[in-house]
């Protein structure tokens, strides 16, 4: 389909899961189950650290803020992904399309920075305890996370404005099963080497930098951890920071295997498994991680059950 320029394109078709056949069928109701999951488990989440005081504090805090991130995060994907899997026609507009990688990309970085923010409140924590109320602040927090949300949204318009000012004229078939910022930019019928290559210094920026020092600041907590005397005290002290751990790994990990790497490598069918991964699965992981390995959240979580259950009937 030969397109003059960009005006001609007023919606694309996203082919992600469209060769699958009667297998879309099955899939919807996976990622319709995991999505709802998701939403149950994040809203569980904030709910329980809302409503128990115990849980107020700078990590619940970030805590709270990343689950409310991935839920917004999931809402920009998985719902046209489950409307387009039953559709016979995988469609977006071409606003829709903008719009969701506007939004999937902001909320990727903040997630991105925002765990990284939860790496250094561990290191506060657990290296400068005496000192850690006062760097960690309330308004330390709040600002901390005004500030990745802030780059975050930053990043995502930069990005944007690379993409969507690129010239479509080739198709208007994206390989994917949502916007994202190389399948998109595939269509277009210029050279994108340059956006490319500004494109993945960002992601360098978004994800290695934070990743690298989160890798710093474990090498100061595992330091410090190992110097308490008692076998108790560093047990504690790595269940603390086994859940960040998890969901550092997962969330670099699946992310850093799409975009830090160049685009003639980029593989489709690989890269829709890893993408449904850090778009469906891991959005699930945090809330999972952070419940099943925390004694606080699960205590919290029985005792705001118990305050607000039915009461018994004699």
């Amino acid at each position: 389909m030969k397109r003059q320029n960009r005006s001609v394109i007023t919606e694309f078709i996203l082919v992600g899961f469209s060769n699958l056949g009667d297998l879309q069928i099955l899939l919807f109701i996976i990622f319709l189950l995991v999505y709802l999951t998701t939403l149950m488990a994040n809203v569980t989440i904030m709910t329980v650290i809302r409503l128990d005081r115990s849980l107020h504090t700078p990590m619940y805090f970030f805590l709270f803020v990343l689950s409310c991130s991935e839920t917004c995060y999931t809402l920009v994907i998985v719902p046209k992904m489950l409307s387009n899997l039953l559709a016979t026609n995988p469609s977006i507009s071409f606003s829709g399309c903008a719009a969701q990688l506007y939004f999937f990309v902001g909320l990727a970085c903040t997630n991105c920075f925002l765990i990284a923010v939860m790496g250094y409140d561990r290191y506060v924590a657990i290296c400068n305890p005496l000192n850690y109320t006062l760097i960690v602040s309330r308004a330390a927090c709040v600002q901390l996370v005004l500030a990745s949300s802030f780059c975050g949204f930053l990043i995502s318009v930069v990005v944007n404005i690379l993409v969507f000012t690129v010239p479509f004229c080739a198709s208007n078939r994206v390989n994917h099963f949502f916007c994202d910022v190389s399948p998109v930019m595939k269509l277009g019928c210029t050279d994108t080497n340059l956006k490319g290559m500004v494109i993945f210094f960002l992601s360098i920026l978004v994800l290695l930098v934070p990743f690298v020092l989160i890798c710093i600041s474990y090498v100061f907590i595992v330091s410090t951890i190992l110097k308490i005397s008692s076998a108790e005290g560093q047990r504690k002290a790595f269940a603390t920071c086994a859940s960040h751990l998890t969901v550092v790994i997962v969330h670099y990990g699946c992310a850093s295997s799409i975009y830090l790497r160049p685009t003639s490598l980029h593989s489709s069918d690989k890269d829709l498994l890893v993408a449904v991964t850090y778009t469906v699965i891991t959005p699930l992981l945090n809330p999972l991680v952070y419940t099943l390995r925390n004694k606080e959240v699960k205590m919290a979580l029985r005792k705001v059950l118990s305050r607000y259950s039915f009461p018994k009937t004699v």
